[in-house]
């Protein structure tokens, strides 16, 4: 008897941070896929008040917003906890990525104290959503919130739930350079090739007919 295949390995979600110019990524895998993930998207269309007869314009890609709900549960996960940490060092992956490094900081502070009169601030990391291989997106995290839901006797949060709300990052928001604005447009150009596998150029599924309309 010939072995049953075996069945796919689920791919997991995560978050991939890079501090460039270091190209080493620091990837947090979701210890459990979020069951819902809300998305909006905000048409950009150019100001043509009182030009009447121009045609809509686009001035860019669409803002885009994600919400999602990350669980996070010592109880069940495939790695022991280290310690008696309990979840800290999983809520610490994601909380750091809201920081700037504090190597950045502490070389900021002695640049101000050596008299440095203009000193940037640190930049933020470039933060990739890996939901599938079909959808890798690079992403700004503008909430996070933590419900610690669960605690050993030290207080040590156990089991906890991290609300998440990204803006995904297009080719309107940075320059041709940022390594974010070809991720961008591959992920477009992989969305316009599925929209060609589920439109047609046929009025007739619609109309009843191949009727022309334009």
């Amino acid at each position: 008897m010939s072995p049953l295949p075996s069945a796919p390995r689920p791919l997991r979600g995560a978050l991939v941070s890079y501090r460039l110019p270091d190209t080493t990524p620091r990837v947090v895998v979701f210890q459990y896929n979020p069951a819902t993930v809300t998305r909006s998207l905000e048409a950009q269309l150019a100001d043509t008040e009182g030009k009447p007869g121009d045609a809509a314009r686009y001035k860019g890609a669409p803002v885009e917003t994600i919400k999602l709900e990350v669980e996070i549960d010592a109880a069940d996960q495939l790695e022991p906890a280290t310690g008696d940490a309990g979840i800290l060092p999983q809520l610490a992956a994601l909380e750091i990525l809201l920081y700037p490094s504090s190597d950045r900081i502490l070389l900021n502070n002695a640049l101000l104290a050596s008299g440095t009169l203009e000193i940037l601030p640190a930049a933020a990391p470039l933060v990739l959503l890996v939901w599938g291989r079909q959808r890798i997106l690079p992403v700004r995290i503008t909430e996070f919130g933590v419900t610690e839901d669960a605690h050993h006797p030290d207080l040590t949060p156990v089991r906890a739930k991290v609300s998440l709300g990204l803006r995904v990052v297009s080719y309107s928001d940075v320059t041709s350079s940022n390594p974010a604005w070809p991720l961008f447009l591959a992920h477009q150009q992989l969305k316009e090739s599925l929209a060609a596998l589920a439109t047609t150029n046929s009025l007739a599924a619609a109309l009843g007919s191949d009727t022309r309309l334009v």
